[in-house]
């Protein structure tokens, strides 16, 4: 058998072949729009769903109580939240500089995911002046511990820069709670 016009024929898929694949392989991409290109739609297009009634959530998670509460002078209240069936404040305290305290999970749980706790510093006269809030992502700088925690979830919230002179009173809740 002659095998000489097998050799141009393997040259001709050879080249093919690497014309094919060479740009996978390296990573480059086709200089010519792959047909119908123009008709992809753009990430920013996707779809958007609404349900009436229902308005989309903005911002971080909220809680009323803080602007309905009025604690006096010196006091850190706990107020009510979502999860209150789910949680115990212990220790909670107020300096004048940070609103202090651990979160003590109830349910049963192997792992605490996500916590935040929302704190509203108050005035003299028990007016709302602004909030701040501590969160806690599992595996994240100082929040490495696996498994429910017997102690808690110790939390400490500064009061913000401009409200530190004029804030005298504090309270906190919890507005996010996600464990396993």
């Amino acid at each position: 058998m002659n095998r000489k016009p097998w050799i141009p024929l393997m040259a001709a898929l050879a080249a093919a072949s690497l014309a094919v694949l060479a740009p996978a392989v390296l990573g480059g991409r086709p200089s010519a729009p792959a047909p119908g290109a123009d008709s992809v739609p753009q990430a920013s297009a996707a779809a958007k769903t609404t349900f009436p009634g229902l308005d989309s959530a903005e911002g971080e998670p909220d809680l009323a109580g803080l602007r309905t509460t009025r604690p006096a002078p010196g006091q850190i209240l706990g107020i009510q939240g979502p999860f209150d069936d789910r949680i115990l404040f212990k220790d909670l305290a107020f300096d004048g500089q940070a609103a202090t305290g651990t979160v003590r999970v109830t349910s049963d749980v192997s792992d605490l995911l996500e916590l935040q706790v929302l704190a509203g510093f108050y005035d003299d006269r028990g007016n709302l002046l602004g909030t701040a809030r501590f969160v806690h992502h599992l595996g994240t700088e100082g929040h490495a511990h696996s498994g429910p925690s017997e102690e808690g979830e110790e939390f400490s919230i500064p009061v913000p820069a401009g409200l530190a002179p004029l804030a005298v009173s504090a309270a906190v809740g919890v507005p996010v709670l996600v464990n396993e």
